[in-house]
C-alpha cells in the first residue's frame, strides 16, 4: 500500500519519503492542483520539467465532468491525462459544501445540486470511495464535512463527529473493495487512503477527531478545514496543536495551505504534504511570487521595468522575459501572461520544497526558516 520513512528530522521539520504503487516521493512535497485533470495554463510536460512528482485531482469535479466511467475506461486519471507520475484525488467534501446548491446533509451522505447543470446527486462515503477507486489515483481521501470560518461550536462539533463516522465508513468500503483493487475487473491495486482530521476552530474538537481517526488504520492523515478565512495565527496555532497528535510514522498532509511562507512555517510544525491553488490562481491574475515576496504586475511601476521577474530565479521565464514585457502581456489579455506567471510560481513552489528538504537534511532548517521568513514580504 504505502510506505513512509523519515530520513531526517530537524527542529520539528521532517524530510521523508513516501513510496506508493511504484512512485517514490521525497517529502516535504507540494502537489500542483489539477482540479479537472489539468493544472491551469500548463501542460503535463511542463509540470514534469518543473519537477512535479505528484498532482491533485478532485473527485467532485471529475465525477460531474467528464464522468468517472470515461476516466476509468481510459485507464485511470493518470492515463487519461497522460501524466507519468503519482496522483492524489481529494474526496470533494470541500467542493460539495462550497460550490453546490440546495445541500441536504444526512447521516447517509450529502444530497446536492450540481453547480454545472443543477442536476441532483447523492454522495455517500461509500460512493466517494467507489468514485476514487474508478479514478485510480495513488492516494485517495476520506469523505468529510468541513465548516467555514467562523463556525459556532455546536455546528463544528456535529460536522466533526459526522466526518469521523464517515471516515470509518470510507475505510470499510475501501477494505471491502480490496484496499483499492477493482475486484470486478482486476483494475489498479494498492491505493492508499488518508483520513482527514476536522474540528473547526476548536482545539479540543480537533483533538477528539485526531484521537478517533488515529485508532483507524489509515495510510496517512490529513489536517483539513484550515485556511478557509480564519486569521493566520489561528491556522498555525491549530496546526501546532493537531500535528503532534498524529502518528509520527505516517505522512501528515496539510490541505489547502498556502503561501510560501505558510509552508515554511508548517514544515516546522511537522507537516509533510501541501497543495494550494495560489501559484496558478495568482499567476492568472498578474501576480508572481519571488524570493522577496509578491510582485503585482498590475502596478504601473513595472510598466517600463526591463529587469527579470525575479533576479534570483533560474526558471526559463525569468531568464527570458522582463517585468515590463510580462506586465504588457497581462494588460493586453494575452494568454501567455497566465502561462508564464503560473510556470514561474510553480517553479518557485517546487524549488522551495527542495530547499526545505536540503536544509532539514543538513541540520539547518531553523536557520533557513528564520532567514526565509525575515526576508519575505508577502504583501509586496
Amino acid at each position: 500500500m504505502l510506505d513512509f520513512a523519515i530520513e531526517k528530522s530537524d527542529a520539528g521539520a521532517r524530510a521523508g519519503r513516501i513510496t506508493v504503487r511504484g512512485h517514490s516521493l521525497p517529502t516535504p512535497v507540494f502537489l500542483p492542483v489539477a482540479t479537472q485533470a489539468a493544472v491551469k495554463a500548463l501542460t503535463q510536460e511542463e509540470l514534469r520539467h518543473l519537477g512535479a512528482q505528484i498532482i491533485l485531482g478532485n473527485a467532485y469535479h471529475l465525477y460531474l465532468r467528464p464522468g468517472v466511467e470515461l476516466i476509468h475506461r481510459a485507464g485511470g486519471l493518470a492515463a487519461f491525462m497522460r501524466w507519468p507520475a503519482a496522483t492524489l484525488t481529494d474526496s470533494g467534501g470541500y467542493q460539495v459544501f462550497s460550490l453546490a446548491s440546495l445541500i441536504e446533509v444526512a447521516e447517509e451522505g450529502v444530497t446536492f445540486r450540481s453547480h454545472i447543470d443543477g442536476a441532483e446527486h447523492l454522495l455517500t462515503p461509500e460512493s466517494v470511495i467507489e468514485i476514487q477507486h474508478a479514478l485510480g489515483a495513488d492516494l485517495i481521501m476520506a469523505f468529510d464535512q468541513p465548516v467555514g470560518y467562523p463556525a459556532d461550536r455546536a455546528r463544528a462539533a456535529e460536522a466533526t463527529a459526522r466526518s469521523d463516522r464517515w471516515a470509518e465508513r470510507c475505510l470499510a468500503a475501501h477494505a471491502r473493495r480490496g484496499g483499492g483493487k477493482l475486484v470486478s475487473d482486476g483494475g489498479p491495486t494498492g491505493q492508499a487512503l488518508f483520513g482527514i482530521v476536522q474540528g473547526g476552530f476548536e482545539p479540543d474538537l480537533r483533538e477528539e477527531s485526531a484521537r478517533r481517526l488515529t485508532r483507524l488504520p489509515f495510510d496517512g492523515y490529513a489536517i483539513g478545514g484550515l485556511s478557509v478565512g480564519e486569521p493566520k495565527e489561528l491556522t498555525f496555532s491549530l496546526l501546532a496543536h493537531t500535528a503532534p497528535l498524529l502518528p509520527a510514522e505516517r505522512p501528515r498532509y496539510l490541505m489547502g495551505v498556502g503561501t510560501p511562507a505558510d509552508m515554511v512555517r508548517a514544515v516546522g510544525l511537522g507537516a509533510d504534504m501541501f497543495d494550494c491553488v495560489l501559484p496558478t490562481r495568482l499567476g492568472r491574475n498578474g501576480t508572481a511570487y519571488t524570493k522577496a515576496g509578491k510582485v503585482n504586475l498590475k502596478n504601473a511601476r513595472y510598466q517600463e521595468d526591463l529587469g527579470p521577474l525575479d533576479p534570483e530565479c533560474a526558471c526559463q521565464v525569468c531568464r527570458t522575459y522582463s517585468r515590463g514585457y510580462l506586465r504588457h502581456l497581462y494588460k493586453s489579455g494575452e494568454i501567455l501572461a497566465a502561462r508564464c506567471l503560473s510556470y514561474h510560481n510553480l517553479h518557485l513552489y517546487l524549488r522551495l520544497m527542495e530547499e526545505i528538504r536540503e536544509a532539514i537534511c543538513a541540520g539547518r532548517y531553523q536557520q533557513f526558516a528564520e532567514e526565509f521568513l525575515r526576508t519575505r514580504n508577502e504583501n509586496a
